[in-house]
């Protein structure tokens, strides 16, 4: 392979998700100094020219970000060997520590999960940080989120088959309403809506949600310009599509650090339960496949690790 073939190689191993190590073995390892020399000239977005001392050193942002995609692989197969009580608590600790960016965590950790896996990680963030979630939520979430994600947290609910069609269709009534009077009284200030997203079983409010598209006409997550109450309805009602919107934000070329986490976390957590539905909504969605995404976008042992758990679904 030609320098320039082999330059073009090891710059594409340093810019996706993860690094692709069997080029930086076979190419940057064999490389002499003056070949190593010429990819520091010719990779200005990696290297800076010092031309007063005559020498090209590391990006300090560069070197930060190559850090995170050498252990974002470590990283996947810690989250994914770990017991599902404490990925969840730890997660949720996370989150908390990074503050209202990552908030949407919460959401999706207290809507997806059923009500004894939210148990289970209560239960773990007790072992863990000798702490309730509900007490750190109280402590870190000082804005208008707090009152809806400690309801939602502290949620244990019902499971069964059971839905009552008439007390569906009343409350998609009531939601309606109090978007159409969000003006007078902030949704996140109303004690009933919150009570109805964070008390009521998953199939009553895909129910509810039904009824309020015959009500509205447009979706009820369309309707709500609350991001957080927008995250809750979705993970509570069309999970499939919530992940699938987490996943193609996460799967940019020039996606933040913070977002490229998502990757490792929707497909780490939802392996197990309904990536194979999530797939197929994500086909519907972006007229990709999920599988022929990451392998487009991710590198080396990461990208295995993830097309792994990927084909566990299938």
């Amino acid at each position: 392979m030609a320098f320039n073939q082999e330059l073009e190689a090891i710059t594409q191993a340093f810019s996706g998700h993860g690094v692709d190590e069997k080029s930086l073995v076979t190419i940057l390892g064999k490389w002499d100094p003056t070949e190593r020399e010429g990819f520091r000239k010719k990779t200005p977005h990696l290297f800076t020219e010092d031309h007063q001392r005559h020498f090209q050193r590391w990006d300090d942002h560069s070197v930060h970000l190559l850090k995170h995609e050498f252990v974002r692989f470590k990283n996947a197969v810690v989250l994914w060997s770990m017991h599902p009580w404490e990925r969840d608590a730890r997660l949720v600790k996370e989150a908390l520590k990074k503050g209202q960016n990552a908030y949407g965590i919460l959401i999706e950790v207290a809507c997806t999960r059923s009500s004894e896996e939210l148990l289970g990680a209560r239960k773990a963030y007790h072992s863990l940080f000798d702490h309730s979630i509900e007490e750190d939520v109280a402590s870190h979430i000082h804005g208008i989120e707090r009152k809806l994600l400690i309801a939602l947290l502290s949620a244990y609910r019902y499971e069964g088959s059971v839905v009552k069609d008439a007390s569906a269709k009343s409350e998609a009534k009531v939601l309606y309403n109090a978007i159409k009077n969000a003006h007078k009284k902030p949704i996140n200030e109303d004690d009933e809506v919150i009570g109805i997203l964070a008390t009521r079983s998953k199939l009553h409010l895909q129910a509810v949600y039904k009824h309020y598209k015959e009500i509205s006409s447009k979706n009820l997550d369309e309707d709500l310009d609350d991001l957080r109450f927008k995250e809750t309805v979705q993970c509570l009602c069309i999970p499939q599509i919530y992940f699938s919107k987490v996943l193609n934000a996460a799967l940019r070329i020039d996606v933040d650090k913070n977002n490229k986490k998502s990757l490792t976390r929707v497909i780490v957590t939802r392996a197990d339960i309904d990536i194979k539905e999530i797939k197929a909504e994500y086909q519907n969605l972006y007229g990709v496949s999920l599988p022929e995404k990451v392998e487009e976008i991710a590198r080396g042992s990461y990208k295995d690790f993830l097309l792994n758990l990927i084909v566990r679904g299938c």
